[in-house]
């Protein structure tokens, strides 16, 4: 699909109907340099031949990579480390390595894998397998061993065979873990299965041997060490406890061990003022309680005393005499006091009260006397208490020293006592062989050898070699900056691409339907085989080329719509060579072909070259009718007439150095006004364009622009700034014309130039 073009969105002047652009009414907008992906994909799918030569070539190395290597199998074993009890048997006290059970379990999982990587442990391994006559014979399964054995190389002589054999040994072996568990997969390869599977299960039989050895070895150790520590400790307990009898005899200390026979011992002096300190706390209180008893006894009526209410004598003695005075009461009632009841009852009162009084004046007196012993009792006790205080205060300064020397000797006989429980636990332990190691899965000779893979490496090889040929296609195609086939213009200015012009060098110059007419490799620019290429349109009119001159040639009469066909057109090209003055004669002959009236400019007035092709005089001409406005009256007698039909040509006139300012002269736009009403098309030909401002003075003057790229030669770059000045000048692009192109070299087409043009004509349309 071709973009819009347009030129400021207005009826042209001369007659040609453009479009708006869409973006601030500016014609062809250039692309981007830079790549996108679809641009990539595009890339790869023109070369796909390329990529798969290079997937070939990598499926062919893999393949004579993998045939010579020798078969490798592979032998598995699965083991668990287990958490060991460090508490059982009280272990954890007498290993000095024993780990918290908070550790990193996954940092001893790990340790464990390289214990089991360990050279010591590998040459255990090697060393028995000797000794039980399962070793193998010495081969070298290295990656580049099967490199070595295609090219013939002699191998590396060792003089140390056990240590080949751990290294190879050692290569061999690798140790995983099976995610974020205790498990471990072991794995050995070797060009023998069943030494696999044996080097696997000895290997895993020394570890585990080798673990239990390790902790006897340890836990025998730590038994003798602490046997020896025990003996020191046990001379230096014993001379501790004899300095602190030693001491206690001489200073006159005395101390009593509690009858439970455990605690620690006790002073007597100090243990009796504590007694007397208890007896005379005691005895102040029953003072205090009795010297209470004996003031209240004293200041307060006898018959309110405490003591005297709770007597149950005195209370029936009481009870005895309340009756009697109530019967006395009675018998007043009736009786006159000298009555002898009355008197009866009176004389039974008197005794009992004199013995109510007596009994009461007793408890009194026991009250006192009780006070009086309690006070003794507490004057004796701060007598002792004193007595007692002096002795132990002068027994203090001898008791610091004694303590001193009694918590060295507890000390000992603490650290003594720990020191015996370890040994006895380590005694235990050393005669415990215990291993964390637990073997899950036994190692079976495997059956199907797990080197060389001769499938994954041919993926592996076709990957490769096809991505190799992507990155391969992409560097070149950054590299090689000129313009390689059809589309490419299109891809990198997306302006339209208005046809392909193949190579007159190719055998496709040749009349359609007949026998050849002249040698197409004769066929350049000059004339060395052959009639040129600028007339190849005329003179072999059947041709390829001629057909795709006039392919060109309704590409563009088919650029307007509705009716307008562009009447003036410049063709011009980025540099020297392109073949730019090759398109202009053959599009002009292709136009006459149908009968229009067709006119050639040759505006290059610094090197024509149209006076030649055509064989015409070039005494006056274009630089004539811009530089002397008035040596020809009217400027169509300047065009002069070609021997084909209705092809008219104004040639450039005399060269002249000031080519550049004579296209600024206010007469070129009326020639060009004149020339557009006279003929049906008129095609300007004009220098290269990068160089030259030529091409880009009269693109404002005309409908649009073509310009012509030659294969293997105009570059990327020169094509995209070119097309930028254009855009940037507000010029229209009609679109570009690929010249010299090769349809051998067509991805679609066969060796044949006919076919190969006609695979182009099939896929890009006429």
């Amino acid at each position: 699909m071709r973009p819009p073009y347009h030129n400021y969105g207005l009826q042209s002047p001369r007659g040609f109907q453009q479009i708006p652009h869409p973006e601030q009414n500016r014609p062809d907008k250039p692309a981007d340099d830079s790549i996108g992906v679809l641009e990539y994909l595009q890339i790869i799918r023109r070369h796909r031949g390329t990529v798969i030569l290079f997937a070939f070539l990598g499926l062919l190395i893999a393949v004579l990579y993998t045939m010579p290597q020798t078969p490798l199998f592979r032998a598995r074993t699965v083991i668990e480390i287990q958490n060991i009890n460090n508490d059982f048997m009280n272990m954890r006290n007498v290993s000095p390595t024993t780990e918290d059970s908070t550790s990193n379990v996954l940092t001893d999982v790990q340790t464990q894998m390289k214990i089991i990587q360990s050279e010591n442990l590998i040459d255990r391994v090697i060393q028995k397998l000797k000794s039980q006559g399962k070793i193998a014979p010495i081969k070298n399964t290295s990656r580049f061993a099967a490199l070595k054995k295609l090219l013939n190389l002699p191998e590396p002589k060792n003089d140390d065979p056990d240590y080949t054999m751990e290294q190879i040994a050692m290569r061999s072996l690798v140790v995983h873990q099976l995610g974020q568990t205790r498990v471990l997969e072991v794995l050995y390869t070797s060009p023998d299965p069943k030494f696999a599977a044996d080097f696997v299960n000895t290997l895993t039989s020394e570890y585990v041997d080798s673990n239990m050895e390790a902790r006897w070895e340890m836990s025998k150790k730590t038994g003798q060490f602490l046997s020896g520590q025990l003996d020191d400790m046990r001379v230096t307990l014993e001379r501790s406890e004899a300095a602190l009898q030693q001491y206690a005899e001489r200073s006159g200390l005395l101390y009593t061990t509690p009858a439970s026979g455990g605690g620690d011992k006790t002073n007597v002096s100090e243990d009796k003022l504590r007694q007397l300190q208890e007896s005379l706390s005691r005895a102040e209180a029953d003072k205090d309680a009795a010297q209470s008893r004996y003031e209240i006894a004293r200041s307060a009526a006898p018959e309110s005393v405490g003591d005297v209410l709770s007597d149950d004598s005195l209370r029936n003695l009481q009870d005895k005499i309340t009756d009697l005075k109530r019967q006395e009461a009675q018998a007043l009632i009736i009786y006159t006091p000298k009555t002898e009841k009355v008197r009866q009852i009176q004389s039974q009162i008197e005794p009992l009260q004199k013995e109510f009084n007596a009994e009461r004046a007793a408890i009194i007196a026991h009250i006192k006397n009780d006070y009086d012993s309690a006070v003794r009792r507490e004057k004796l006790l701060q007598d002792d208490y004193k007595a007692q205080s002096a002795v132990v205060t002068e027994q203090a300064g001898k008791s610091i020293q004694y303590n001193i020397l009694k918590r060295d000797a507890d000390s000992n006989r603490q650290l003594y006592e720990s020191t015996l429980q370890q040994v006895k636990a380590a005694t235990v332990a050393s005669a415990i062989r215990n291993s964390n190691i637990r073997i899950v899965d036994q190692a079976k000779p495997p059956r199907m050898p797990f080197s060389p893979s001769l499938k994954a490496n041919s993926l592996v090889g076709l990957v490769g070699g096809t991505i190799m040929g992507i990155a391969f296609i992409l560097i070149r195609s950054r590299a090689d900056r000129t313009l390689r086939q059809p589309g490419d213009v299109s891809f990198w200015t997306h302006a339209p691409e208005l046809g392909v012009i193949p190579s007159a060098k190719t055998q496709g110059v040749r009349r359609l339907g007949a026998k050849e007419d002249k040698a197409a490799t004769g066929l350049t620019l000059g004339r060395p085989g052959g009639e040129p290429v600028e007339l190849i349109t005329w003179d072999q009119s059947p041709s390829l080329i001629a057909e795709a001159f006039r392919a060109v040639l309704t590409s563009i009469l088919f650029v307007g719509e509705n009716g307008s066909r562009p009447k003036m057109l410049v063709i011009t090209s980025c540099g020297p060579g392109d073949g730019k003055t090759t398109v202009v004669s053959n599009l002009a002959i292709a136009m006459a072909e149908i009968r229009r009236r067709v006119l050639i400019i040759d505006a290059d007035m610094r090197r024509p070259r149209m006076h030649q092709l055509f064989e015409l005089s070039n005494e006056f001409g274009l630089s004539t009718l811009l530089r002397d406005t008035h040596s020809v009256e009217n400027p169509l007698d300047s065009v002069q007439s070609t021997r084909v039909p209705g092809l008219f040509v104004l040639t450039s006139g005399p060269a002249t150095g000031s080519a550049a300012n004579l296209l600024y002269s206010q007469r070129l736009p009326e020639l060009l006004s004149l020339f557009r009403s006279e003929f049906d098309m008129v095609l300007i030909d004009t220098p290269p364009s990068l160089q030259l401002t030529d091409a880009r003075v009269l693109g404002r003057l005309t409908d649009g622009v073509v310009f012509v790229a030659r294969i293997g030669q105009t570059t990327v770059d020169a094509t995209v700034a070119l097309h930028k000045r254009f855009y940037e000048d507000h010029t229209r692009v009609l679109g570009t014309i690929l010249n010299d192109w090769n349809p051998k070299s067509a991805a679609n087409g066969y060796y044949g130039a006919a076919s190969g043009y006609a695979a182009y004509q099939h896929r890009y349309g006429g």
